[in-house]
């Protein structure tokens, strides 16, 4: 008898239905479950930790919200200033300063109407005790110049060590060959502080002709951007039709945008030389054809879903309405995974103070989801 269930369980295995036993890490991963917060919330972009398990979440129509641990939905947060709200602008990326707890600060980004057009700008603010209210709110940066666009606006923040602030700017789509000139901000991502000056040590300061705010250039459209294990600035970019990239945004360098893409004009037909390389220019470390929309991006530190999760990469799919998850091997992206794989635009994804994930899906009527390890 013994000798028979070894003969099933032999002959099981070479037929594939126990190959999980011998599958690495990541294929034995079970997905999480997606546990909703909040419901109802339109067109959210960006989702910012609170403390006592508060939210702060933004509508790209132009409003602010507190949503509560138990997942009431808070009334909009005064003092937000006017956004040029429509097609892909509005109210975008939120972030809270490291030394919240202290100060209360806050930076977020939209789109800046004025003479011209609009563009995307920085703002700080400090959020009242109360919650109710933006206090000494003050545009600290403005993308040059302003354009007659509704698209994009690029606009995410991060908070690197020492207190500086990376702002992602996209290339306004009609402007896309102001990406390569650096006497403007289109298509670039800056770095600056935060009071909005150019940060000390810009790769392009001193340089004639050159705006001494910019880090990198040749971007077409980053709605994700995130600090990396590695403390680069990693970055996702959208192509136009096909030729969405994942980039390490490195001081001074030249992304291409739109000399070579790996996509096309809609409708099809090359770009400008319709090449994928050139010297001088950065390569992707991955790129999707066809395009998936990324957005949202964050590196997940933390052990709550076991070591096959730790150290991924996260992009959510506004195209697809999935969230991608990402290995790494020999310190490159490896395989992909899909999560979340519900048609629902994934806008934003981020690792919590609680070491869990949350997401932001970008519908009419939007939710705020945890997920929950399985």
């Amino acid at each position: 008898m013994r000798r028979f269930f070894r003969r099933v369980i032999a002959a099981a295995v070479a037929c594939g239905f126990g190959a999980g036993v011998l599958a690495p890490a990541g294929a034995l991963a079970q997905p999480p479950r997606a546990v909703p917060i909040a419901k109802g919330l339109e067109h959210p972009w960006a989702v910012a930790f609170l403390p006592h398990g508060r939210f702060l979440v933004t509508e790209r129509a132009g409003r602010m919200r507190i949503v509560e641990a138990d997942g009431r939905i808070g009334a909009p947060v005064a003092g937000v200033p006017a956004v040029a709200a429509g097609g892909q602008g509005g109210l975008l990326d939120v972030i809270t300063d490291s030394d919240f707890a202290a100060n209360r600060t806050l930076y977020f980004c939209f789109s800046e109407p004025g003479a011209g057009g609009n563009s995307t700008a920085l703002a700080r603010a400090r959020l009242s005790p109360d919650l109710s209210r933006l206090e000494d709110v003050k545009v600290i940066f403005s993308q040059k110049p302003k354009v007659a666009s509704r698209l994009h606006f690029g606009c995410r923040i991060v908070e690197a060590p020492g207190g500086l602030l990376f702002l992602t700017l996209g290339d306004r789509f009609q402007r896309m060959r102001d990406a390569q000139k650096l006497d403007n901000h289109i298509g670039k991502i800056v770095r600056v502080t935060k009071d909005g000056a150019p940060a000390p040590g810009n790769p392009f300061a001193g340089r004639a002709g050159a705006l001494p705010e910019i880090w990198s250039y040749g971007h077409r459209n980053s709605q994700g951007a995130a600090l990396g294990p590695d403390g680069k600035l990693w970055m996702h970019e959208h192509g136009p039709q096909g030729g969405d990239e994942v980039n390490v945004a490195l001081a001074g360098r030249n992304y291409g945008w739109p000399v070579i893409t790996y996509g096309e004009n809609y409708g099809g037909g090359r770009i400008g030389e319709g090449i994928t390389a050139q010297a001088g220019m950065e390569q992707p470390v991955r790129y999707w054809v066809p395009s998936i929309a990324p957005s949202g991006m964050s590196f997940l530190t933390s052990d709550r879903y076991g070591p096959a999760f730790k150290g991924n990469l996260f992009v959510g799919s506004l195209k697809f309405g999935y969230l991608a998850r990402m290995e790494f091997a020999n310190g490159k992206i490896g395989r992909e995974h899909k999560l979340l794989d519900n048609g629902e635009r994934v806008r934003d994804v981020r690792q919590g103070p609680d070491g869990l994930l949350y997401v932001l899906t970008d519908m009419p009527q939007g939710s705020l989801l945890r997920l929950m390890p399985d």
